[in-house]
């Protein structure tokens, strides 16, 4: 997959040290541009003092010049939500969570009165740079609309002194300064841009026609990563689907051939029971929750080959939930990193000692990724490890490809098994009632090193 972010990312930094487009010997030069807006500054700008290279804070072409965005923007604050409302024009406005990086969300606007000289001082038009005081600080958008806005106090409106300074080209450089850092918060308690700061920005001044070709290039790029982020997003939904169709043709047998030689299910049945009634008679394991007669549980998933059977998962593994245990984050916090810690989502932390030492398989038993499925929620542990509480432990019987029921539990609906939705929780009786579409061995084998030969592929 190709990280889109990195690309826009290294692309502002080029555009912005003068490397994303030639320079022109041709163009005008930021001196002269520079030169223009200062004649035309109005006689009560704040004066600045000069820029040193402690100011600087990168490298740009010999063409361009360090300013204070104060000098290439009138600088406006709008009104604050606690002024006098009283009097003036009952009239609409924005704040900063109407405000986005380059666009605008403006459903459910609110109205407060506008004085004639609020008014003035508040309102946008075309072609303004709107950015955010507060919230995600920096955060700029141009105002596009034909119409004229309102603006609260916690936005800062920049209106270009000339003609001849494209917005979008500081625009784009509030977002590169967000990207490394020039722009963040101060002070105590609730943090923010202050005007003072947004007038004193060091930003560089590039030849007009050459911000105009900068930005027509960073647009051009930011167009093909949007492009290649939804080409991904349709690959990467492709590839979900693919890997899913795939297991679930194994799992019902139409992946494989069924041979005559390999047996049937029902006589690895007969041999698993017999098992685990040993194992429980003589004391090794105990006998598991019996499982639900709830109805909901009772119907086969889907149609199987003949020779499998389908059996309860209870059936099929040993429960080795009692020998789980959890720890506490403090406690784990003093103990060496060495061992695997497992949780309801896998490997979550490392400890200095081990309870297991077998291949067995794990399942969560609880927590949102029951439903949201967003990473698997049955896996195979190796080698020595912990478990919690948070995670069911099961031991596959002789004759069972731990891998195959891992495979078979990630990719069925479990929503019938699990309770509850604010604590979602798939309890032991009801996992034990989970249906398992159970081949002969040697099938079951045969089946996981098709999946483990065909997944890659869709990666």
């Amino acid at each position: 997959m190709i990280d889109t972010v990195v690309i826009q990312e290294k692309a502002l930094s080029l555009a912005f040290h003068g490397g994303l487009v030639p320079q022109n010997p041709e163009d005008e030069t930021a001196e002269d541009l520079y030169a223009r807006i200062h004649n035309i500054k109005s006689a009560n700008t704040k004066a600045l003092s000069e820029i040193t290279g402690d100011d600087i804070p990168f490298v740009i072409p010999k063409s361009w010049k360090w300013v204070y965005l104060g000098e290439l923007f009138e600088h406006n604050t709008g009104k604050a939500l606690n002024s006098n409302n009283s009097d003036g024009q009952l009239m609409t406005y924005i704040t900063t969570s109407n405000l986005y990086w380059d666009r605008f969300e403006l459903n459910d606007l609110k109205q407060m009165r506008f004085t004639e000289k609020e008014i003035d001082k508040c309102t946008v038009r075309k072609g303004d740079l709107l950015v955010c005081e507060g919230g995600d600080i920096g955060r700029a958008a141009i105002w596009t609309y034909d119409y004229e806005m309102r603006i609260q106090n916690h936005i800062h409106r920049l209106r270009k002194r000339i003609g001849d300074i494209c917005v979008d080209f500081y625009c784009l450089l509030l977002r590169y300064y967000k990207q490394i850092g020039l722009i963040s918060g101060v002070g105590i308690g609730l943090q923010g841009f202050s005007s003072n700061r947004v007038h004193t920005l060091v930003v560089p001044l590039a030849p007009y026609k050459e911000q105009l070709r900068i930005v027509e290039k960073l647009r051009e790029v930011f167009s093909t990563t949007e492009l290649l982020d939804s080409m991904q997003g349709k690959y990467a939904q492709d590839r979900s689907i693919l890997k899913s169709k795939i297991i679930h043709a194994a799992i019902q047998g139409k992946l494989t051939e069924q041979l005559p030689e390999d047996g049937t299910a029902e006589e690895l049945y007969n041999r698993i029971k017999k098992e685990k009634e040993d194992k429980i008679k003589s004391g090794i394991v105990k006998r598991e929750k019996h499982w639900s007669n709830n109805p909901a549980f009772q119907e086969y998933p889907f149609e199987i080959p003949d020779n499998w059977m389908f059996i309860r998962l209870g059936e099929l593994m040993i429960n080795r939930d009692n020998e789980r245990v959890p720890v506490s984050l403090a406690d784990r916090k003093k103990k060496a990193k060495i061992y695997d810690y497992y949780g309801a989502s896998g490997v979550i932390d490392r400890v200095d000692e081990y309870l297991f030492d077998k291949e067995l398989l794990l399942i969560g038993e609880d927590g949102a990724n029951l439903v949201a499925r967003s990473t698997p929620i049955a896996f195979v542990a190796k080698g020595l490890y912990w478990v919690n509480n948070h995670a069911h432990v099961l031991e596959a019987c002789t004759g069972v490809n731990i891998n195959y029921v891992c495979y078979y539990i990630n990719s069925i609906s479990l929503d019938k098994y699990i309770t509850g939705t604010a604590q979602p929780k798939m309890n032991q009786e009801n996992m034990n009632a989970i249906w398992v579409a159970l081949p002969p061995l040697f099938e079951q084998n045969r089946i996981v090193d098709k999946l483990s030969e065909l997944l890659p592929l869709c990666e």
